[in-house]
């Protein structure tokens, strides 16, 4: 048997090959309607393509084929008496077809010339009609162009007949095609590494897909279909809104609230009840918000599965939304059509080649033949054919990926598991507190109305009730600026995890790289200059735009460099052309040069080019070796390379020289990954494609030459290195290469392990896993719907440089959060403290309503935070807990003690702050405290700002405008209370100035005590330092890990 897509007559002998021809398609609604009897040829021609009565494979078309092919379709056309010739390859078939109807005055039964190949495109096959006044007359398939003036006025359906413009034609536009490729803007694929994709059993019976593809389904069975097995659409997992708004009432905090609002209720303090109402449902609001909006800008990038699709319907090619395609379906596939379902190709005359690239990351674009699968969301390069549907919405490889992503386990984010952790930790603090109370309480014997007061004081003192709401805020804030910057975020939490993100795990093709092939650095054969070769490759490459591959344009796009070889081509006529194709890895042209000189260029893979010269040319043992080796050390350095050869008439082989093409890094990637470097951050590389284009691209990034073969990972079931070494293997690469998505998903759970937190970079449906099993899951420019939604950020932008100043930005956020968090459990601590002491030793406590005011002016003012300056980090940066503590309580204490100083004044008759109006009273040196801990907690985010990582001392950056403006109001408001005497008695302006001045030195005091505490490397070596990562595995269980993956793996392969 031939291989796949070959010629069996081909002999080598010649460079030119043909291709098999178009496939018919079934009639339109608007086509010719079926004769009734006898037509003209132009009548036949315009339905014959729609009338075939069996399928015809001219895929590998032998003689006998064409012989039964002939034979078959004149059981419907003997009764026109037409003289036919099968152009089949490179075999001209003469069949006579005997008709009742031979003595026919329009058609005459007589040999034909074959058609002047000049005038062909040899990519097709046809059968030609001869009439009796020697007109010639197409009624065979996949015709791309004839001079021929008969066939000036026929309607061809467009689909089957591939018509091309004329030479001279050709010649006219080649300039314009040329400068419009220059034109564009890195929109080539670039292809990378072949992956290969499973196939798999249809879920359905397999009558349903007994499809004739010439008639299709009926709008009955449609109907039927579609009842039975649904629409072609995923299933989104989506939360109910309410359901998602009604979550951010939940958690440690949120329940403490609630359960004080309660009390409060209870209490009849409807003041308290509202403000802690209304602090709840604006935290609710405000994360439900942003979130929402993130989903929106998502849903509305969702443009994988196709929107519509041409099927065979009743007979008739419609074109339908791809939700209405059902089993079964017929659906014709075409240049540039998106695949609306998986499906298994029934008939074409070609290899189609497909691109997987959104399915499967980086890769070739795939070759199917009949009989093969082609999957959702795929697209369609190259090639035509019709597709019976097996399997749609969910069930299809893109379904079945989503689901498995919906349905694995996500872990919390670091900032959820670090709230609640401080949370507990606050409630054993108030719990501890209102124990104290309570045994003074019942010590005393007071009232239970009264234990319950103090309860509320204490409850709503302790809580951080606006943290969540202040922290939501920041991040919304941040999100909406990383939007701004075309990073969208879609879980708030993100943010915090990639300021701390370690190792970003990037794919290469446009993320480091352009994704867009351009010229190397040619190597040129003695004798010959670069114009010469750029002309000859560029002569050797497909002038109708429509046909041109991404090799092809880039050497188009190369003429901007050879002004004079651009001028010059036009004036070359192609005189036949056969376009690259795998068997025979090359592209070749016949052509003419303005002198009339007949020139056979080709341009191919180097190992094939040497090998169609040396059958006809001599050449020297050096040349040859030379030759090899240059093409090696271009292959050891990452080029794909083309071979460029022409041979004029009456002369030789020549070869013209090496073009090296590859995918450039992008402009600012290099400086990107330096700045990275200078941020902490560790990039590793993880691509499709070969070891040595992975190589040669880190090392001109500068992101080092450690580049292995991902297989040497053993994921699969092979290697021979224990699992503790292979985590030591993958923490000192640089990168892997020959990358499965399999091997994304373990490198990142091997660095987890070791205690890393990453970030990973996807774009196709199988990087969905991977992206949802990273500390940050990036889903690049263009990625496919599946990753987007696995994704924690959606970028759309492209480049690497986009996520380092994402990176900067959570970073700032992480400051201000780190800010404000120390900043709120110290004043938790500082209230705590003061409160629990004053009512175990005086057993009163302030009035609730001021109370209340501490709660509004603690977290409504800092608010203003989130838009604060902040300095980011220089190293990655996580919840120093440890430290985030130590601060806390020695900030908190200080307070306590100042607070404790000021109201312990206020009871000196002589002397004391109060005394200047006479008299001291309860209702008094409640105002004037009121006063002194509004002061000094609102002062306090003045100093706790700077303790964020990225801070060096107390003066690096300003505080926002908003920020101090904030700060004064909320001064001024507790000074008109406190001299208004809006809740109580009335404070002398002049005791009201006394406590701003013990108020400023009490914050002075913290001010020099942070500042000791800051640069104290005692006091970091007590709280542990930096927090440490997280505790690895031990090697033993890394061991043990890997085995038992291994040993899964071969028994999955094995059954």
């Amino acid at each position: 048997m031939p291989p796949r897509g070959a010629d069996p007559a081909d002999k080598r002998s010649s460079p030119l090959r043909s291709h098999p021809p178009a496939l018919p398609l079934a009639k339109r609604p608007e086509e010719h309607p079926k004769p009734s009897e006898v037509e003209s040829g132009a009548e036949l021609l315009g339905r014959f393509p729609f009338r075939c009565s069996s399928p015809i494979n001219f895929k590998g078309l032998r003689t006998s084929d064409a012989e039964d092919t002939a034979s078959d379709s004149d059981k419907n056309n003997s009764a026109f008496g037409l003289k036919r010739q099968v152009y089949s390859n490179s075999d001209v078939l003469d069949q006579t077809v005997h008709s009742s109807m031979s003595e026919s005055p329009e058609f005459e039964s007589k040999p034909v010339t074959p058609i002047d190949p000049g005038k062909w495109d040899l990519q097709s096959s046809c059968l030609v009609e001869e009439s009796k006044d020697g007109a010639k007359t197409l009624v065979g398939l996949g015709i791309h162009g004839l001079e021929s003036k008969h066939f000036k006025d026929m309607s061809f359906p467009e689909e089957s007949l591939h018509m091309i413009q004329s030479q001279e034609e050709t010649e006219e536009s080649l300039t314009s095609l040329i400068n419009e490729l220059i034109a564009e803007e890195g929109n080539d694929i670039v292809p990378d590494t072949l992956v290969a994709m499973p196939e798999k059993d249809t879920p359905y019976p397999s009558l349903l897909m007994e499809t004739d593809y010439h008639e299709g389904l009926t709008d009955e069975q449609v109907a039927d279909r579609r009842k039975a097995h649904g629409r072609n659409c995923l299933t989104q997992n989506t939360t109910n809104n309410w359901i998602k708004f009604l979550s951010f009432f939940v958690g440690p905090i949120q329940f403490v609230m609630e359960a004080v609002t309660v009390l409060a209720a209870g209490l009849r303090s409807w003041i308290d009840f509202g403000i802690i109402c209304a602090l709840l449902l604006l935290n609710a609001i405000v994360g439900f918000v942003q979130e929402y909006h993130a989903g929106n800008i998502v849903a509305n990038l969702r443009k994988t599965l196709a929107l519509r699709a041409l099927v065979v319907r009743n007979s008739d090619i419609v074109e339908i939304q791809a939700e209405d395609v059902v089993i079964g379906d017929i659906v014709y596939l075409e240049d540039g059509s998106i695949v609306a379902a998986d499906g298994s190709i029934v008939a074409t005359n070609e290899i189609i080649q497909v691109d997987q690239s959104g399915i499967t990351g980086e890769s070739l674009a795939v070759e199917k033949a009949k009989g093969d699968t082609c999957y959702a969301s795929s697209a369609i390069k190259r090639g035509s054919g019709y597709m019976v549907v097996t399997a749609i919405g969910d069930r299809t490889y893109v379904g079945t990926a989503a689901a498995l992503v919906q349905q694995a386990q996500q872990s919390p984010g670091h900032f959820t598991l670090v709230l609640n952790g401080m949370a507990r930790s606050l409630l054993y603090l108030v719990i501890f507190t209102l124990v104290a109370v309570w045994i003074s309480g019942f010590y005393r014997s007071n009232l239970i109305i009264q234990i319950l007061e103090h309860t509320l004081a204490i409850a709503m003192v302790g809580v951080p009730v606006g943290l969540p709401i202040v922290v939501t805020t920041t991040m919304a804030v941040g999100a909406a600026y990383l939007a701004n910057r075309k990073a969208i975020v879609q879980k708030l939490s993100a943010i915090e995890s990639l300021a701390g993100v370690e190792i970003l795990c990037s794919d290469k093709t446009g993320t480091l790289t352009r994704n867009v092939l351009t010229l190397g650095e040619q190597h040129l054969v003695p004798g010959n200059t670069a114009a010469d070769l750029m002309l000859i490759a560029c002569l050797a490459a497909n002038r109708k735009k429509g046909g041109i591959d991404a090799i092809d344009k880039v050497f188009l796009k190369g003429l901007r460099h050879y002004p004079a070889v651009k001028a010059q081509i036009a004036s070359y006529k192609t005189l036949e052309f056969s376009p690259f194709d795998p068997v025979s890895k090359r592209v070749t042209a016949l052509v003419q040069s303005p002198d009339g000189e007949r020139i056979t260029c080709i341009k191919g893979a180097p190992r094939t080019v040497l090998q169609t010269v040396l059958k006809e040319t001599v050449l020297s043992e050096e040349f040859v070796a030379q030759y090899k080796a240059k093409v090696l050390e271009f292959a050891t350095r990452g080029f794909r390379c083309l071979g460029v050869a022409r041979k004029r008439e009456g002369h030789d082989w020549e070869i013209m020289g090496i073009m090296p093409v590859h995918d450039p890094p992008r402009h600012d990637t290099a400086q990107t990954i330096v700045e990275a470097k200078s941020l902490g951050l560790s990039i590793k590389m993880l691509t499709g494609d070969a070891v040595g284009i992975a190589r040669e691209t880190s090392a001109r990034l500068g992101l080092g030459t450690n580049i292995y073969n991902a297989e040497r990972l053993g994921v699969t079931g092979a290697g021979f290195m224990s699992g503790s070494e292979v985590a030591d293997f993958v923490e000192a690469a640089d990168g892997f290469a020959e990358v499965f998505p399999q091997h994304k998903y373990s490198v990142i759970e091997i660095l987890q392990a070791r205690g890393y937190l990453v970030a990973m970079t996807g774009d196709g449906v199988n990087d969905a896993p991977s992206l949802k099993k990273a500390d940050t899951g990036i889903a690049v420019e263009g990625a496919s719907d599946a990753a987007r939604s696995a994704a924690d950020i959606v970028f759309l932008a492209p480049g690497l440089s986009a996520i380092i100043d994402s990176i900067k930005t959570s970073r700032q956020i992480f400051h201000r959060m780190y800010s404000y968090v120390v900043y709120r459990i110290a004043l938790s601590i500082h209230l705590e403290i003061f409160f629990g002491i004053k009512i175990f030793i005086e057993n009163e406590t302030l009035d609730l309503r001021l109370i209340v005011l501490f709660a509004i002016f603690a977290d409504i003012a800092t608010l203003a935070i989130a838009y604060d300056n902040a300095p980011y980090s220089h190293v990655p940066v996580k919840w120093n807990t440890p430290r985030l503590w130590g601060e806390s309580i020695v900030l908190g204490s200080l307070l306590a003690i100042g607070s404790w100083v000021a109201y312990t004044t206020t009871l000196l008759d002589e002397g004391g702050i109060a005394a200047v109006n006479g008299f001291v009273s309860q209702r008094l040196r409640d105002e004037v405290m009121f006063l002194e801990i509004s002061l000094t907690q609102s002062w306090l985010i003045f100093v706790t700002r700077s303790s964020g990582a990225g801070s060096r001392s107390l003066w690096t950056n300003k505080p926002s405008m908003s920020l101090c403006a904030a700060i004064v109001a909320i001064d001024v408001t507790a000074t008109l209370i406190a001299c208004f005497g809006i809740f109580g008695s009335m404070v002398h302006p002049l005791t009201a100035l006394n406590v701003w001045v013990i108020a400023s030195g009490v914050t002075c005091a913290i001010a020099m005590a942070y500042i000791l505490l800051h640069n104290s490397p005692t006091f970091d070596n007590l709280m542990h330092g930096r927090l440490p990562r997280r505790k690895a595995k031990p090697r033993s269980s890394e061991d043990f890990g890997l085995n038992m993956q291994r040993m899964a793996n071969q028994h999955e392969a094995t059954t």
